[in-house]
């Protein structure tokens, strides 16, 4: 019988090389014959990447933490409706760069937004909604931003905090990875590409058994 379909993210700070390690996770599912989509947040449906774009680009302080916690959710829940549901219905598995986790990290521990505020936000787009798997991809934060400011694409928004910020990030994401460990697993991001891309296929092939 063929595997239910799965959501994974895939989640850290600026530089973990998220989007590339959620292209080979799809690519290593496809040898094995398991179709998937790929996504992002904030984005990852039509209504949502015009959301986006008032999100990531801009001075640092261009929103305060409520609206732009309120903008993020608003793009969730048009990314869960319109893209993430409907792909598990087809029996596809998601693989999403960024989700819930990032909130709590960027809006509450880096903006300082009770997490309270966040978690009841979450309650009303997300009701019980939780990936099956967080890969968290951690690496010292000098090290993901030196590797970010290499992209040459431009500094998006949040590269352009402070350093303390990017460690409040990092010291959240592994915070959380503590408080559930049974849906978290972190991956060493500082290694080379093609080592931490095996290391997420282990965790995922262990975790769900293929």
């Amino acid at each position: 019988m063929k595997s239910p379909a799965r959501f994974i993210t895939l989640e850290g700070g600026e530089g973990a090389g998220k989007s590339t390690q959620a292209k080979k996770l799809a690519a290593a599912l496809k040898r094995r014959g398991i179709s998937s989509i790929g996504t992002r947040e904030p984005g990852g449906s039509p209504g949502a990447e015009e959301i986006r774009n008032l999100i990531v680009h801009g001075e640092p302080g261009r929103w305060d933490t409520l609206t732009e916690t309120l903008l993020i959710f608003a793009a969730r829940a048009d990314h869960v409706v319109r893209t993430i549901k409907p792909a598990l219905a087809a029996r596809k598995w998601v693989i999403c760069d960024r989700f819930i986790d990032s909130t709590f990290a960027y809006q509450g521990a880096g903006r300082g937004l009770a997490r309270e505020t966040i978690r009841r936000m979450e309650a009303i787009v997300l009701d019980d909604f939780r990936p099956d798997l967080t890969l968290i991809l951690d690496l010292p934060v000098e090290t993901g931003l030196a590797r970010a400011s290499g992209r040459g694409q431009g500094a998006a928004r949040f590269e352009n905090f402070d350093v303390e910020f990017h460690e409040r990030l990092r010291q959240a994401f592994l915070a959380i990875a503590r408080r559930s460990r049974e849906r978290c697993v972190v991956i060493d991001a500082s290694a080379n590409a093609e080592a931490v891309a095996e290391a997420i296929w282990k965790t995922v092939a262990k975790r769900f058994k293929l």
